[in-house]
C-alpha cells in the first residue's frame, strides 16, 4: 500500500470539488452545483423518472462518472467514504424535477439510508414529488457477512448497484414508468451477488490506517471502506485457490448463509469483474479470465454480458470484486424477458465512465447555466391543512421539552462517550437551543402548528449524525401526515385524535429507512412504544409513562444497531441507557408538562 500522494491531507474542500469541477469542464452535458456537490445531466428530459445515486467521494467512477443520458440524473457526492448530507441529496432532487417520479440509488451503508431517505421524505413533504413517487432503492449485492449477521441491515453494497443503475437509466430514458422501474430495480438488486478481495487496504490522504493486514495475507470479504475483512487468509493463496474460494462463496447453493441467488444451468448471466483501483489492467485482465475458466468449468455458467474494469473503486484499493447478476430469474421476477434486460443493458448512454461509449463533447459547446436550487422552498398549507392551538400553549409545550434535552445533556455526553463518540448529549443540546431561538424570534405567537413545525424541521437537519436523521425523517413524514389526518378531521374533534394517527403513519414511515426496532438499544425503543401507546390510548400522560419506563429498560439492553453494535458492549458495572432513547423521553415528558403549564 502506498501512502504518497500528490495531493497528502484530507482536503475534502480542495480535492473533492477540483475533481468534480474537471469532470464537468471536460464534458459539457455535465453541470456542477458546487455548494452541494452535486453532478447533474443538464439534458435530462422531466417527462422521464429522475434516478439519483450518490456516496462518499473515492470510489470514483462512480458515482458521478454515471451521470448522462441513459443512465443517471444527477449524484450527491459526499466527502471521502461518507454519506452525502441530506441536503445535498434533496439539491439534488430539487435540481432536477420529474413529472413522474424519482428513485434513489444507493448502496446499503446506514449513512446513505437515513440521508436519502430523509431527503425523499422532504421532498415528498414539501410538494416537490408526488407522494409515493419518491423511493430509495438500496443496493444489498455483498454475501461476506452472510445472512445472520446481515438480517436486521441487509447485505452491504457493492459494485453489482452498476448493473441496476445501467438497466434502470436505459429504462427511464425509454420513458418506463415509476412503478415498472421500481419493479424491474427490485428483481435485478435481488439476483446479484457479490464478494471482493484485497492484499492491503487503500490509502486515504491525510489518515493514518489502524488495523494493517500483513505482509503475506491476502483478505476475503473485503468492503470499499477499509473496513476489517471478514476473513484473513495466510500465506497468501495461488489465483487459482483464491478465486475458487470467493466463487465458491456465491455460487455455492450448500451455504445456507450465502446462497442469496441460486444459478441454474442455461440461465443468462451478467459477470462483472470490479477493479477497486490499484491493480493494474494486466491483472484485472487475467482475474477475469481465470474467474470465467471456473465458472464454466466448476459451476457451468456461461456469463452472457461481461464487464471488467474500474466501475466502483476505493481509492488505490490493492484488490478487486466478482459480481454474478441471474438475468433469467430477474426477467421473470419483472415480468419482463431477457432480452429486454439485454437491450438496456447494451443501450446508449452519454455518461462519460460507462464503457464502450464515447462520451467527451467539444468543450466549444455551450453549456447550459447551472439552475437556481431553493432546497428551503416549502409546500404551501392550506387553511384545511394547518392546525392552530393557543400560542402559549404551543410556546410552553416545545421550551419545556427544549429546556428538560438541554439539562439532560451532561448525562448524555457521558452515556454516550462509553458506546459511541460522544456527539449525542451535544448535538441534542445544540438543536434544542437552535429551538428556543425560533421560539423567542416568535415563530408560534401565530398558533400555527405547520409553521413551528417547518421552522422546527429546519433546525433538525442542521443536527448530523444518525439521531439527527431520525429525527428529521420523522419530522417530515409528521408534517405530511399531519396535513392528510386534519383535512380529514370533525371540525370539533380532539387535537390528540388528529396528532396521534399522523404520528403512528410517521413511525411507519421512518421504519421504511431504518432497520433498527424495539430491543436494538436506540432511539426506537422509546418512539416506537410511545408512538403505539398514544395512538391507543389517546392520552399523551399515558404514552409519556410508557417512554419513560422504555427508556429506563434500554440500560438491561446490548446494542443491536449502529456502531455500538461492533465496537464492543458496556461492562456490568456500566449499565446506562441509551442517550438517544433518553433524549427523547426528555422531550416527550417535557412537552407533556410544558402543555399543562
Amino acid at each position: 500500500m502506498s501512502s504518497k500522494h500528490y495531493f497528502p491531507e484530507t482536503a475534502v474542500n480542495t480535492l473533492v470539488p477540483r475533481f468534480l469541477t474537471s469532470l464537468t469542464r471536460a464534458n459539457p452535458s455535465l453541470t456542477l452545483l458546487p455548494s452541494y456537490r452535486v453532478v447533474l445531466n443538464s439534458t435530462a428530459s422531466r417527462s422521464h423518472v429522475t434516478l439519483i445515486s450518490g456516496g462518499g467521494s473515492g470510489h470514483e467512477p462512480a458515482w458521478s462518472g454515471y451521470v448522462g443520458d441513459g443512465l443517471l440524473t444527477a449524484v450527491a457526492c459526499g466527502d471521502i467514504f461518507a454519506s452525502p448530507s441530506m441536503k445535498q441529496v434533496l439539491a439534488a432532487i430539487a435540481a432536477c424535477p420529474s413529472k413522474k417520479g424519482c428513485i434513489l440509488l444507493i448502496t446499503n451503508y446506514t449513512g446513505d439510508k437515513l440521508h436519502f431517505g430523509l431527503a425523499a421524505e422532504k421532498a415528498m413533504e414539501r410538494g416537490w414529488v408526488e407522494r409515493g413517487k419518491c423511493v430509495v432503492l438500496p443496493a444489498t449485492d455483498d454475501v461476506s457477512i452472510g445472512r445472520s449477521k446481515s438480517e436486521k441491515v441487509g447485505r452491504r453494497g457493492l459494485a453489482g448497484n452498476v448493473i441496476t443503475m445501467k438497466i434502470l437509466g436505459a429504462a427511464a430514458a425509454k420513458e418506463y414508468s415509476f412503478e415498472r422501474l421500481v419493479e424491474i430495480g427490485r428483481a435485478v438488486n435481488e439476483q446479484l451477488v457479490s464478494i471482493g478481495s484485497a492484499l492491503d487496504h487503500c490509502h486515504v490522504p491525510g489518515r493514518q490506517n489502524h488495523d494493517e493486514i500483513g505482509e503475506d495475507v491476502c483478505v476475503v470479504g473485503a468492503g470499499i471502506h477499509n473496513e476489517p475483512a471478514v476473513e484473513k487468509v495466510s500465506p497468501i493463496p495461488s489465483v487459482e485457490d483464491l478465486v475458487k474460494r470467493l466463487l465458491n462463496l456465491i455460487c455455492d447453493q450448500n451455504d445456507a448463509e450465502r446462497a442469496f441467488v441460486r444459478f441454474n444451468k442455461g440461465d443468462d448471466t451478467v459477470l462483472l469483474i470490479n477493479n477497486y483501483g490499484g491493480l493494474s489492467n494486466l491483472e484485472v485482465g487475467a482475474l477475469t479470465e481465470e474467474v470465467l475458466s471456473q465458472l464454466e468449468n466448476n459451476w457451468d455458467i456461461k456469463p452472457t454480458k461481461i464487464y471488467s474494469g474500474p466501475f466502483e473503486t476505493s481509492l488505490n484499493g490493492p484488490g478487486f470484486s466478482v459480481t454474478l447478476c441471474n438475468l433469467t430469474t430477474a426477467a421473470k421476477e419483472s415480468k419482463t424477458s431477457v432480452d429486454e434486460l439485454m437491450d438496456l443493458l447494451g443501450a446508449e448512454t452519454k455518461a462519460p465512465a460507462w464503457p464502450n461509449v464515447l462520451a467527451n463533447t467539444s468543450t466549444k459547446v455551450a453549456k447550459n447555466d447551472s439552475p437556481d436550487v431553493d432546497i428551503e422552498r416549502q409546500a404551501l398549507v392550506s387553511a384545511d391543512e394547518d392546525i392552530k392551538v393557543d400560542p402559549k400553549f404551543l410556546d410552553s409545550a416545545i421550551r419545556t421539552a427544549c429546556n428538560r434535552a438541554i439539562e439532560a445533556e451532561p448525562n448524555l455526553t457521558k452515556w454516550d462517550m462509553i458506546m459511541g463518540d460522544g456527539d449525542c448529549g451535544e448535538a441534542v443540546r445544540d438543536v434544542s437551543k437552535a429551538v428556543l431561538k425560533i421560539l423567542d424570534n416568535g415563530t408560534a405567537k401565530s398558533g400555527s402548528v405547520q409553521t413551528l413545525l417547518h421552522a422546527v424541521t429546519n433546525a433538525v437537519d442542521d443536527m448530523g449524525g444518525t439521531l439527527g436523521a431520525i429525527f428529521g425523517i420523522l419530522l417530515a413524514a409528521f408534517s405530511t401526515s399531519l396535513r392528510a389526518q386534519k383535512s380529514k378531521a370533525n371540525a370539533d374533534g380532539k387535537l390528540i385524535d388528529v396528532f396521534a394517527p399522523a404520528l403512528a403513519e410517521a413511525v411507519e414511515s421512518l421504519k421504511q429507512h431504518t432497520g433498527a426496532r424495539v430491543g436494538d438499544r436506540t432511539v426506537m425503543d422509546v418512539l416506537l412504544p410511545f408512538a403505539e401507546t398514544l395512538d391507543q390510548s389517546r392520552d399523551l400522560e399515558t404514552a409519556v409513562k410508557k417512554a419513560d419506563s422504555a427508556a429506563d429498560r434500554t440500560r438491561e439492553l446490548k446494542a443491536g444497531f449502529g456502531r455500538a453494535s461492533y465496537v464492543g458492549g458496556v461492562e456490568e458495572k456500566e449499565k446506562v441507557p441509551d442517550p438517544g432513547a433518553w433524549a427523547l423521553m426528555e422531550i416527550v415528558k417535557g412537552l407533556l408538562e410544558g402543555g399543562q403549564a
